[in-house]
C-alpha cells in the first residue's frame, strides 16, 4: 500500500484490522463506445504516475462466462491475460496504459457471477436461505471487485461498467456499486463518461443526452462526481455551466474530452484541465499524494506518435473480421493494429493501413496487393476466407513482401509452403478441411476430445507459455536487438504455468488457439529451408517460423501483440515495419 491506512472492525467480540481500498466506478450514458475503456485506462495511468497502486476492472453485462465464444464482429477483439482468459478488449487498453499484467480477476461477466452463486446455493452454502439478486447477487459482485483489488495489493480500484446506463441487463451491477457506496461512503465516487453531441445544421453541441442519462444514474440512487464529456469538438463555457447547472455537478469536476489523433493524449488532456484530473479523484476520496511522477517519456511518445515522418509504409491487414453489415469493424484486429502503430513510432514512420477481407482476394486475386511494403495476416477461425488468405501468403513469399503471420497467419503459411514448395497440393488445416490427405496443422489429441464433446469456452490453448528460441534465427536476434526492456512481458512467466528452470532464450507469449503445426512434416519441411524458430520447451510443439533469403517472413503461433505497449514495442513488430522500411 501506498500509505499505511487501517480500519478497525469490530465483529462477535474480537478487533479486525483491514486496509482501506478506494473504489472509482466508470459509467457511461446515451451509446456505448464512447471510450470508456480508454477513460479508465488514462485515469490509472494518471494515478499511478501519482504513487498509487492502481488496478482496473471490467464489467461486462453478458451471460457468457467469457469473451472466448463471441464473434469478434459482435464484440470486438477477444484479449486474453497471461494467466489465461478470454476477456473484453478494454483489458488490452489497461494494460498498454499502465504496462502491467492483469489476471483473470480483473475481468467480470454477469454469467460468472451467477455461476458462483448458482453454484454455493447447491452446496447449500446459503444455509437454506432464499437467494436473491439482492443481497446474494450483489454480495458476489462486491466480493469479486475487491478480489481483484487484492490480487493487485492496490491502493485504488477503478471499475469500468459494460454498456450504457439505464439498460435492464446491466442494472444489478449498478445497484451493487450502490450499496457498496453506502456501506463505505467515503472510499468510493462515480465517475460517469457522456456524450454531447454536434449537430452540423446549428453548429453547437447539446447537452440533452448528458442531462437525461445523468437522470436516469439518479433514479437508480447513484450521484456522479465527476463527468468526463465526449464530443468532437471542444465544449464551451456556456455548455459546460448548463451541465453543471442541470447534472448537480461541480462545474470544476467537469472534463473535456475530445477527438485527438491518438488515444495516448487523453492522460495528457485530463491532467491539463481544471484542477487535474487525478488530483480532483484524489481529493474526493480523502486520500493524499506528495509523488508527483514526471510524464515527459509519455509527452515524448505521443509526439512521435503523431509526427508526420518523411516515410510512409502501406501495410495489408488480411482478414475475415472486418464486415459487419455496410461497415468495417476494426476493433476485431485492435491489439494488431496498436502494436503495428507502436512499432512505427519507434522506427518512425507514418503507417497507412488497408483493410482487406480475404474472401475479396478469393474473389478478385492478389492485385490488391500490389504497392504495399508490409501483408500481416492476424487470427482467425475456421475454414471461411483460407484461400485468400494462403494466396495472399505466397504473395508475399514470391514477391519478397515483409511477411508478418500472428496465429492463424502462422499456419497459414504452413499450409502455403507445403503446397507451393513441399508440393502437397492438397495440404490444408483439419479446421478447415477434415478429410486432406496432408493435415501440416491439425488439432492436438486433446483437443478433439473437447471438440467430440463440444466443451468449446475456455478450452484452448490459452495464456502465456514457455517457447525457446532457436539460437542464430530471425526471431532470436529480435528479442536480442529490440527486447531488451526492463521487465518486458514477454519475459514474465504465467503464474499459472510451471516454467523449466535454467533454460536459455526462453520467452513468454500468449496463446489463443485449438490447432498446432504437425510436427510429423517437420522434417520435409525443414529439408527445404523452412526454419522452426521456436518451439515448447520439450521441443513437441512449434511456436515460431521463419524463412530464411526473404527481407522478412516471420510466422508466430503465439499473439505477441496482446503484449506489445506503447513504451516497450514488441520486438517482432519493430523487425516488422523496419523491414518494411527498407
Amino acid at each position: 500500500m501506498t500509505e499505511l491506512r487501517l480500519r478497525v472492525l469490530f465483529c462477535q467480540g474480537n478487533y479486525y484490522f483491514c486496509f482501506i481500498v478506494k473504489f472509482i466506478v466508470v459509467s457511461g450514458g446515451v451509446i456505448s463506445g464512447l471510450g470508456k475503456g480508454v477513460t479508465s485506462a488514462s485515469l490509472a495511468f494518471l494515478l499511478k504516475s501519482r504513487g498509487f497502486i492502481v488496478t482496473l476492472v471490467k464489467i461486462d453485462m453478458y451471460l457468457n462466462v467469457d469473451a472466448g465464444t463471441i464473434r469478434p464482429q459482435e464484440h470486438g477483439e477477444v484479449f486474453v491475460t497471461h494467466d489465461g482468459i478470454e476477456t473484453d478488449e478494454d483489458l488490452g487498453h489497461y494494460e498498454r496504459f499502465i504496462h502491467e499484467n492483469l489476471f483473470r480477476e480483473n475481468y467480470i461477466t454477469t454469467g460468472q457471477i451467477y455461476w458462483e452463486v448458482i453454484k454455493r446455493e447447491r452446496a447449500f452454502e446459503y444455509e437454506g436461505e432464499d437467494v436473491e439478486a439482492i443481497p446474494h447477487v450483489t454480495d458476489e459482485i462486491i466480493r469479486r471487485i475487491r478480489l481483484a483489488g487484492e490480487k493487485h495489493k492496490a491502493d485504488i480500484v477503478i471499475v469500468e461498467l459494460g454498456g450504457t446506463v439505464g439498460e435492464y441487463q446491466n442494472g444489478i451491477f449498478y445497484e451493487a456499486t450502490r450499496i457498496l457506496r453506502l456501506t463505505h461512503p467515503k472510499d468510493l465516487i462515480h465517475v460517469h463518461v457522456t456524450y454531447l453531441p454536434y449537430m452540423a445544421h446549428l453548429g453547437e453541441l447539446k447537452s440533452k443526452p448528458a442531462q437525461t442519462s445523468v437522470k436516469i444514474l439518479n433514479g437508480m440512487g447513484i450521484q456522479p462526481d465527476i463527468m468526463i464529456a465526449r464530443s468532437e469538438v471542444t465544449i464551451d463555457k456556456k455548455r459546460l455551466e448548463r451541465l453543471a447547472l442541470f447534472c448537480n455537478i461541480n462545474p470544476s469536476h467537469i472534463f473535456m474530452n475530445p477527438n485527438v489523433d491518438t488515444i495516448y493524449k487523453v492522460p495528457l488532456i485530463f491532467h491539463a484541465q481544471n484542477h487535474h484530473l487525478a488530483t480532483t479523484c484524489i481529493k474526493l476520496l480523502g486520500i493524499k499524494s506528495s509523488k508527483h511522477k514526471q510524464m515527459s517519456g509519455w509527452r515524448d511518445l505521443t509526439t512521435r506518435a503523431t509526427k508526420k515522418w518523411p516515410k510512409t509504409l502501406k501495410i495489408a491487414l488480411v482478414g475475415k473480421y472486418f464486415a459487419v453489415g455496410d461497415y468495417a469493424l476494426l476493433d476485431s484486429y485492435v491489439s494488431v493494429i496498436e502494436a503495428l502503430k507502436h512499432a512505427s513510432w519507434k522506427v518512425g514512420v507514418n503507417l497507412e493501413f488497408s483493410w482487406i477481407d480475404s474472401e475479396k482476394i478469393e474473389k478478385d486475386g492478389v492485385r490488391v496487393l500490389h504497392g504495399h511494403h508490409g501483408i500481416v495476416v492476424p487470427q482467425g477461425w475456421g475454414s471461411r476466407g483460407t484461400e485468400g488468405k494462403i494466396e495472399s501468403i505466397r504473395y508475399a513469399r514470391e514477391k519478397k513482401i515483409p511477411y508478418l503471420g500472428l496465429c492463424f497467419g502462422m499456419q497459414m503459411a504452413s499450409i502455403e509452403f507445403a503446397r507451393n514448395v513441399l508440393k502437397l497440393k492438397k495440404a490444408n488445416s483439419t479446421e478447415a478441411d477434415k478429410t486432406t490427405p496432408d493435415p501440416v496443422i491439425h488439432v492436438m489429441p486433446h483437443q478433439q476430445e473437447y471438440l467430440e464433446k463440444r466443451q468449446y469456452g475456455g478450452t484452448i490453448r490459452l495464456g502465456a507459455w514457455p517457447c525457446e528460441v532457436k539460437e542464430g534465427t530471425l526471431l532470436a536476434s529480435l528479442y536480442e536487438k529490440h527486447g531488451d526492456y526492463k521487465n518486458a512481458p514477454w519475459y514474465q512467466p504465467n503464474p499459472r504455468v510451471k516454467a523449466p528452470a535454467n533454460m536459455k532464450n526462453l520467452i513468454f507469449e500468449r496463446h489463443r488457439h485449438r490447432y498446432e503445426f504437425n510436427s510429423e512434416y517437420r522434417e520435409r519441411y525443414e529439408s527445404q529451408g523452412f526454419v522452426i524458430s521456436g518451439t515448447s520447451p520439450d521441443g513437441a510443439l512449434v511456436e515460431a517460423i521463419e524463412i530464411p533469403n526473404h527481407p522478412f517472413f516471420v510466422g508466430t503461433q503465439f499473439h505477441p501483440e496482446y503484449i506489445s505497449r506503447p513504451l516497450t514495442p514488441h520486438p517482432i513488430f519493430v523487425g516488422f515495419i523496419e523491414a518494411a522500411k527498407k
